[in-house]
């Protein structure tokens, strides 16, 4: 019998308890022992519900219990949830976790003392809801040199510019779908700012690449700018507008960054739409792969949640080496990065092409038939320091948007 205890009772808590219930044999037999939820933690009570007699409301009950051997943060936050698992790993119990947030601030630190306690600090559920990820990095790609790792990390952003592509909505009323369908927070700024996305590819960029990646360091741009006029260009020119989440090794700098970009149909992002997510992961001799799934969702991150559990079971005793070491990994900025850059600017094409084509030379024009007032125009590769510097000098922009072109 190995006894674990839930923190937190809200939506992934409440779908941990769900899947361990109703999956309970097959759980077992893939153990090789019995799984028994001892304790579930939570500042509110719940009459009625199956957690009733289990339920608890403080912390070192479960701390001072020997019997529990595993520990299922999904609390959320940095605190107290980095308090209580620091204290779980300390005293010699294993902690499976699906924050984010907890794991990009504190991931090496936690790693570390679980190690020294020979025990196990997993969090699969913190980066893809279902998709595993952080395992296949952990193991399955560790013969290989991870070159690049490109992906759609958050399902509410991928949800709100589906719809407005589908739709023909603007970014308010797409957002506000979401928020009426719990795909969207009430406060939605993680989110829609990108923030979330950034803790998901400082994890994995850390794991990839074996050095710390402050989130911190990331630059990051979210959806929040992007108008059903923007989504009009991309469809002009075949292609769709996604929030991607990108790290990146080249000619041994490292670059990283959240933004939204112009991705063409022929890419394996592109078809990614709804509340799904995808990660596609470049090696250096495996070559492309990519993982896909629902990002997100109660059931779906409760089930990694358990498969972590499953995996600290049977490793009691043992710790699972994971390589994130807490040095730091030095990012080179964005703006020596080199792309394409599509920009919008109001007025008359005729007025403004000639200064366009002295400034960025071979620029492709874009126009749609819903923009009499303004047209939309493609740059040739440049670095992003020297666009930023030229775009100043163009009368009327709008907006520009990044090109995606691998």
């Amino acid at each position: 019998m190995i006894d674990i205890a839930v923190l937190g009772y809200g939506t992934v808590g409440s779908g941990v308890v769900e899947v361990i219930d109703k999956n309970n044999s097959s759980i077992n037999e893939r153990t090789g022992d019995q799984i028994r939820i001892r304790y579930v933690l939570d500042l509110r009570d719940f009459p009625g519900d199956r957690v009733e007699e289990i339920l608890v409301h403080d912390f070192d009950i479960i701390l001072n219990d020997p019997d529990v051997k595993i520990v299922v943060e999904v609390m959320g936050g940095v605190e107290p949830a980095y308090t209580f698992v620091k204290k779980s790993l300390l005293s010699g119990k294993s902690v499976c976790t699906s924050n984010k947030e907890l794991v990009a601030a504190h991931g090496p630190e936690l790693i570390e003392i679980a190690k020294k306690n020979s025990v196990n600090f997993l969090f699969e559920a913190s980066v893809g809801g279902s998709i595993p990820i952080v395992r296949p990095l952990n193991s399955s790609l560790t013969a290989d040199r991870i070159l690049e790792i490109r992906g759609i990390l958050n399902g509410t952003t991928n949800y709100i510019l589906t719809q407005m592509a589908d739709e023909g909505w603007e970014f308010d009323k797409a957002l506000s779908t979401a928020q009426q369908l719990g795909y969207a927070e009430r406060n939605p700024e993680a989110d829609i700012e990108g923030y979330d996305a950034c803790r998901k590819i400082a994890i994995l960029s850390s794991l990839a690449f074996g050095k710390s990646v402050n989130y911190e360091d990331i630059y990051t741009e979210g959806i929040s700018k992007i108008t059903a006029r923007d989504i009009q260009y991309a469809e002009k020119m075949k292609c769709a507008i996604k929030l991607l989440a990108s790290s990146t090794c080249e000619d041994g700098k490292y670059y990283a960054m959240v933004a939204p970009f112009i991705v063409k149909a022929s890419h394996p992002l592109y078809s990614v739409n709804g509340v799904f997510n995808a990660i596609f992961i470049r090696g250096s001799e495996i070559g492309d792969v990519m993982f896909y799934g629902s990002g997100a969702g109660k059931l779906p991150t409760a089930c990694a949640v358990v498969a972590d559990v499953v995996d600290a079971a049977r490793h009691i005793g043992k710790h699972i080496r994971v390589a994130w070491s807490a040095e730091k990994l030095e990012l080179t900025g964005v703006k020596s990065a080199t792309r394409r850059f599509f920009v919008r600017v109001s007025g008359k094409r005729v007025e403004c092409e000639e200064k366009i084509r002295s400034v960025f030379g071979d620029a492709e024009f874009i126009e749609t038939d819903e923009a009499a007032d303004e047209f939309g125009f493609v740059t040739p590769p440049l670095p992003e320091s020297s666009f930023d510097e030229k775009l100043n000098s163009i009368p009327g922009v709008i907006g520009s948007i990044r090109f995606e072109e691998k």
